[in-house]
């Protein structure tokens, strides 16, 4: 490896398989999907999602949370735990400019405002609330966050699809790299489960109409998927160089070593059909790292679970890093929650390089034979890997792809 490495010295997650990152990490590995159908959905096309359970943000000690998005409060959430995992405490930086605060997102606040909409239709605009703007924006939860944890260097909100959580933990680590920060709050957040989401998702036959076995919907790179199933969460690192962790007495949980991005300019939905854009970026990431497709033990794949895309990055990973390397996507247990899915996605393949352990792709059960890569399904494998490759592609065509390494 000759590229540089930044330190992940903290994790936070709030997703679907639990809040924190035990109980998301256990429910992944055990490979139980959280996929159920939601009364508040009744009524749309598809009315199955993965849902963050009891999400109380009270009971988490966000204070104020009525004046934020469910979008900010999962960011919060996860950027405190992601913190006190790294031994940090926030507001007692030595140099508070010096620490930045990077949360992508796809959506935003997207519940606020499709309520405040009804609002302003059913009862005028005398009733729309003043918040509506503050709690919608994509770039508050980044701002929420900054504001909480008392953080005065950068503050950016990347909005790259389904890509943003990686290419936030991407631009983090070039902001250590340049020496523009000591410490980077750095991951993605989304909560788009929501009746024009939903509706419009449905409408596009992006989802799963596998409506009588919503346990079974989200399968990736099975041969009998038929869509993805909307999820949530967020997903935060704390990121900074390896000295700095070594100077505070920090071990690392992972490293994140390379980072490309790349655009399809294909199609503002539909993937490049011979996934070039997917492949220039994973590329770019090993170029970064100084390093070769051999070299992957591991990818965490996008793998959403479409008949399309799970295709298309199959044949990326086996042309990048052949046949040997394995492969899961954990949205079989999560669903997809849009740009939070990078972030969520990197921080597994950082547990699966600590702890020795790769996740299966839950409810896949008979691999589409053209997915000529061997796909880790049903139980959890155990087996120590250097090297995990983590892949996020989102509409119009933005990838982002991230390396992670061992400590």
């Amino acid at each position: 490896m000759t590229g540089f490495a930044a330190a992940i010295t903290g994790i936070g997650l709030v997703t679907p398989a639990g809040i924190g990152v035990k109980e998301s990490w256990d429910r992944v590995v055990d490979g139980r999907p959280t996929a159920a159908h939601h009364t508040d959905l009744a009524g749309l096309p598809v009315t199955m999602a993965c849902r963050v359970p009891d999400f109380d943000p009270a009971a988490q000690g966000l204070r104020g949370a009525w004046q934020w998005d469910r979008y900010s409060q999962f960011a919060a959430i996860a950027a405190r735990e992601a913190l006190a995992q790294a031994g940090l405490t926030p507001g007692e930086w030595a140099d508070s400019s010096r620490v930045a605060v990077i949360l992508g997102s796809g959506a935003g606040g997207t519940a606020t405002l499709e309520e405040q909409h009804r609002v302003l239709i059913q009862e005028g605009p005398s009733e729309v609330s003043p918040l509506t703007l503050p709690m919608g924006l994509l770039n508050m939860a980044a701002g929420q966050v900054a504001i909480d944890i008392g953080a005065n260097g950068p503050c950016m909100a990347p909005c790259t699809a389904c890509a943003a959580g990686a290419s936030a933990i991407g631009l983090g680590r070039e902001l250590i790299r340049s020496g523009l920060a000591d410490i980077v709050v750095a991951g993605g957040a989304e909560a788009p489960i929501t009746p024009l989401y939903v509706s419009s998702f449905a409408r596009m036959r992006a989802l799963s109409r596998r409506l009588d076995d919503p346990q079974t919907a989200s399968r990736p790179f099975d041969a009998g998927r038929d869509g993805f199933v909307l999820g949530e969460g967020a997903g935060v690192v704390v990121l900074e160089s390896e000295e700095h962790a070594r100077a505070r007495g920090v071990q690392p949980v992972a490293r994140v070593i390379g980072y490309g991005a790349s655009a399809d300019a294909h199609h503002v939905t539909s993937p490049h059909p011979e996934g070039k854009g997917a492949e220039l970026a994973v590329r770019a990431a090993l170029a970064d790292a100084g390093l070769t497709g051999s070299d992957i033990g591991y990818v965490n794949a996008h793998g959403t679970s479409t008949p399309v895309g799970d295709v298309i990055e199959a044949g990326v990973i086996r042309r990048v890093a052949g046949t040997d390397a394995l492969v899961s996507s954990t949205k079989g247990v999560t669903g997809h929650p849009l740009g939070a899915a990078g972030s969520i996605e990197a921080a597994f393949a950082a547990l699966t390089v600590h702890h020795g352990v790769i996740p299966p792709s839950a409810g896949t059960t008979d691999t589409d034979p053209r997915v000529e890569v061997d796909v880790v399904h049903g139980t959890a494998r155990h087996r120590r890997v250097d090297v995990a490759l983590s892949n996020s592609f989102g509409f119009g065509g933005q990838n982002a792809a991230l390396l992670i390494a061992s400590a």
